[in-house]
């Protein structure tokens, strides 16, 4: 059985970055990944989907983005530069290997595989990232089957669903660009809905032709540490719908506002304010949750079941994290931000070698 200096579970952009810093120690890792192929997550995600944050923040240490710096990618150029990224860094990876369990003994990690394979190492970096599990409400289940439910993850293109109403349940940006594209659709003549639970607080792309990432950089908003005075009146702020499209189309009636959807009964959703709307699809842009059930180690977690750990490390000794929503900052999950969190990991943890 192998012995590793470290194991990173991940290999998304959270687990490159850390794979990246981890080369220059010379330690000897292996970035384990569930996935056929690297980027298949993004891959995965609905075909209009770009992302908010320009080229110039969306890149990993050591390699730049190519194209228009000021410009959005989309999902699938993403795809493809981490795919890139992690040829051309010469990270070892090992895909198709999806971890079923994690546990201690003694001084050492054991990782168990689906594939039965087993793997020990002294070091765990956990960089799986914040989008797990699609988190969609019970009531779900009260719907007719006639009707087409997808999870955003899930959905892909208008030609997935049915001619009909549409609701998409979920204000964020995955909701908005989804309610977005299918107000366009020319092929759809049936009212959109977007069922929110507070007003949307939209915010340009652009101001003055730099991005709005350009001003937050400047401003220090995405490194602003999370018990700071910055960091804690940002994690109080609603989340930030990017784009003024969907409220356009608000405006125009092409897309129309639903309150907090609370049931469902047959073809039938229930809103916050009692009123109810016959539906044929449902699109539930409601976000994810983590899933750490595969992490068999008690003391990794606090009493509420949540990772505890102090910006990315547990005290559970020699097991850390990386990509964590709010890790150490605002910018901890994002794309062009989580290589500080992956920086300063790796830093502590080549220290207790050493």
């Amino acid at each position: 059985m192998t012995m590793y200096d470290v194991l990173v579970i991940g290999a998304g952009q959270a687990g490159l970055a850390t794979g990246y810093y981890l080369k220059q120690t010379g330690l000897n890792f292996m970035i384990l990944d569930s996935a056929p192929s690297i980027g298949d997550s993004w891959r995965r995600r609905y075909e209009s989907l770009h992302l908010f944050t320009p080229r110039m923040y969306d890149g990993l240490p050591g390699m730049l983005l190519n194209g228009d710096q000021n410009g959005l990618p989309s999902k699938d150029e993403i795809a493809s530069y981490l795919e890139s990224y992690a040829n051309h860094m010469e990270l070892p990876i090992m895909l198709k290997c999806l971890i079923k369990r994690l546990r201690k003994k003694d001084k050492h990690f054991i990782v168990e595989s689906s594939n039965g394979g087993i793997m020990e190492a002294r070091k765990i970096i956990v960089a799986t990232g914040p989008f797990q599990v699609p988190n969609i409400p019970p009531f779900y289940k009260s719907f007719s089957d006639e009707i087409i439910q997808l999870h955003s993850s899930e959905y892909l293109n208008p030609e997935q669903l049915r001619p009909g109403n549409t609701v998409v349940v979920g204000g964020g940006n995955s909701g908005a660009q989804i309610a977005v594209e299918l107000a366009k659709d020319q092929n759809r003549n049936n009212s959109i809905y977007i069922s929110i639970a507070r007003e949307i607080a939209f915010k340009p792309l652009y101001i003055m032709n730099r991005s709005i990432f350009w001003y937050f950089e400047k401003l220090g908003f995405l490194r602003a540490k999370t018990q700071s005075p910055v960091g804690r009146w940002l994690k109080n702020q609603t989340e930030q719908v990017y784009g003024y499209d969907l409220k356009r189309l608000i405006k125009s009636g092409e897309v129309c506002v639903a309150p907090r959807a609370l049931n469902a009964s047959g073809n039938y959703i229930t809103f916050e304010d009692g009123t109810q709307i016959k539906v044929n699809n449902i699109i539930w842009a409601t976000g994810f949750r983590r899933d750490d059930q595969w992490i068999d180690i008690h003391d990794a977690f606090n009493l509420h079941g949540q990772i505890q750990h102090t910006e990315g490390v547990s005290q559970v000794a020699g097991l850390y994290f990386v990509g964590l929503p709010w890790q150490s900052s605002r910018g901890s999950a994002l794309l062009g931000w989580v290589k500080y969190d992956a920086q300063k990991i790796v830093s502590h943890l080549n220290a207790t070698f050493n």
